[in-house]
């Protein structure tokens, strides 16, 4: 029989003397789980967890080329261009940007652009809003940007780039400077795999129906529009 007054022997916890290598560490919370076991001593087998893939860029031939257009009023369309730009170098992509209209060579893309190693090139006469308002020859950005996508067609025929910026050609195709029939007959016929990006504010609807992505960028707020505040450097050159 049992004491009522005595603990039960499973109450009862001995007193044992360990040695220095038995005595159990103390936590490190930044320290690995330790591994799980099952009642039986077997690794206790955890959920696979899907992982995302390397998204390695295919051969061209197994590769969707496609013809990206970034239109509308707002902000951001070569913003967007460049940010591909950068993204297709880093998966050690071929790319260049060819830029109609804008004369700006040595803006913040091109710098970052020359230590990458990229191709950019500003081929216009700069803004002509305030030039065509004053009714002033523009036979010259004409022929400029006439001669610009003489070489761009090259380009885009001979598939010299994997992916190709052809920044403000919606403006040169608005004006009348340059066939726009030929010009998307020609993007439509690049070789297997060859990305291409038009930017530009009032792409045509042939244009829109040619492109396999279209984004419209609209105005909501605009610094210069509300405040005032004009280009700056680093944020918009």
């Amino acid at each position: 029989m049992t004491h009522p007054d005595l603990p039960l022997e499973d109450d009862l916890e001995p007193t044992v003397e360990l040695l220095d290598d038995e005595i159990e560490p103390r936590v490190d919370p930044l320290a690995a789980p330790k591994t799980a076991l099952a009642a039986n001593g077997r690794k206790v087998p955890t959920p696979k967890q899907k992982r995302p893939g390397a998204y390695r860029v295919p051969p061209r031939k197994d590769r969707h080329g496609l013809l990206i257009v970034n239109t509308g009023h707002g902000k951001g369309k070569t913003t967007a261009a460049l940010g591909v730009m950068l993204r297709a170098h880093g998966r050690d992509m071929s790319t260049a940007m060819y830029q109609f209209v804008k004369r700006l060579g040595n803006t913040g893309e091109h710098r970052t652009a020359r230590l990458l190693g990229i191709e950019t090139v500003a081929m216009g006469g700069g803004c002509t809003k305030s030039r065509r308002k004053e009714d002033r020859d523009l036979t010259e950005d004409r022929n400029r940007a006439i001669a610009g996508w003489e070489l761009c067609a090259r380009h885009v025929t001979e598939g010299t780039y994997d992916v190709l910026i052809l920044d403000e050609l919606t403006l040169p195709l608005k004006w009348g400077w340059l066939d726009e029939a030929d010009v998307i007959r020609t993007l439509q016929e690049r070789p297997q795999g060859t990305h291409v990006i038009v930017t530009g504010r009032d792409a045509s609807q042939a244009l829109i129906d040619a492109a396999d992505l279209v984004t419209d960028m609209r105005v909501i707020k605009h610094p210069l529009r509300e405040q005032g505040i004009k280009a700056q450097g680093g944020i918009d050159v």
